[in-house]
């Protein structure tokens, strides 16, 4: 075990850019989710000036604004944020489910990290749990994600170089 190479990012990408796309629908938790996303990243040394937010209509959205944002921007890393609560009908497990496989699909396809921290849930009250209260912020943990991916990856492509 001694041998053995260990290679993992931390919270800390001072020059990386990021962007925060963000659903407008269920603007009560997902207003809290992008306040606890731009939080995380400036309390780890991202500047204002390296984040831009971008609103979408809703999570059905997101994907193609994810889309976009990859098209038009030069960004190290995407947190998707958004609220789907679970209603009456299937429409929850089309937008939610649609949603999550299309963000996979753009990060692979586009090899780069793309945080989910669209909540699905079951009611308001888990939404409003998981956006500021007693299961703390997704959102921020988003953010936390996203810097440690772009850390990591930062970190896999400079060790690639020297494994060469």
């Amino acid at each position: 075990m001694q041998d053995m190479t260990v290679i993992e990012g931390d919270l800390t990408a001072p020059n990386a850019r990021f962007a925060i796309v963000a659903g407008r629908f269920n603007s009560f938790v997902v207003d809290s989710l992008v306040s606890g996303a731009v939080g995380t990243l400036k309390a780890h040394g991202v500047k204002p000036q390296q984040i831009e937010v971008v609103h979408a209509p809703g999570a059905w959205e997101l994907p193609l604004a994810v889309q976009r944002v990859l098209k038009t921007r030069q960004v190290d890393a995407v947190i998707v944020l958004g609220a789907v609560i679970r209603g009456g009908t299937p429409h929850f497990e089309f937008v939610a489910g649609e949603c999550n496989s299309a963000l996979k699909n753009l990060m692979l396809s586009h090899d780069l990290p793309i945080a989910n921290g669209v909540l699905t849930v079951e009611s308001i009250e888990q939404a409003i749990e998981r956006s500021g209260t007693k299961m703390g912020n997704k959102g921020a943990e988003a953010a936390m994600a996203a810097l440690e991916m772009v850390n990591l990856l930062t970190r896999l492509e400079t060790d690639g170089e020297h494994q060469a």
